[in-house]
């Protein structure tokens, strides 16, 4: 039986702009309070929903559906490391102020159980382990959200890009 998918998202222009004059930490509450939109990429796999932000933390929660899967019947190894880079990434920004970058440079990434489509919700927890001005470290967990059992675990280097002010055309 043939299923479909319909995913919406909202432009993205308004978060890249505010980027310039919010600082990460700010941009990321703005989405988590709705004010921004998320992502698409967020919408794209469902996980859209921001449990938590603070500085250096970000929590997202993402229920585990049948378009995750694997031929193995388990959540795609590629989905749970989006995720997990998401988590640190976003913990990464909230450190950061307005208008200054980061991109991952490095990424490792330890599966330590499956998640199954229809279990419990997926807790992603990004956490900043280094903020320094050129290079961030960071780590991120894979929780089940029911028995809070580890499901996955990466660490991450991002690169700090500090930018001139482009000038408007």
């Amino acid at each position: 039986m043939t299923r479909f998918r319909t995913v919406t998202w909202e432009d993205p222009s308004p978060v890249r702009i505010m980027g310039g004059v919010r600082s990460g930490l700010e941009l990321w509450q703005a989405i988590a309070a709705g004010e921004l939109p998320p992502p698409p990429v967020a919408r794209l796999l469902g996980c859209d929903e921001i449990e938590s932000v603070e500085e250096g933390r970000v929590v997202f929660l993402m229920p585990p559906v049948e378009e995750h899967l694997n031929p193995l019947g388990t959540v795609h190894g590629g989905v749970l490391t989006t995720l997990l880079d998401s988590a640190m990434g976003c913990a990464v920004h909230t450190t950061l102020p307005a208008g200054v970058m980061y991109t991952t440079l490095e990424l490792k990434v330890n599966f330590v159980r499956p998640a199954l489509a229809g279990g419990a919700t997926l807790r992603a927890v990004g956490t900043v382990v280094h903020a320094g001005a050129t290079v961030a470290l960071a780590e991120a967990q894979i929780l089940d959200a029911a028995s809070g059992k580890l499901i996955a675990h990466a660490t991450s280097t991002c690169l700090i890009k500090r930018q001139a002010a482009v000038a408007a055309a």
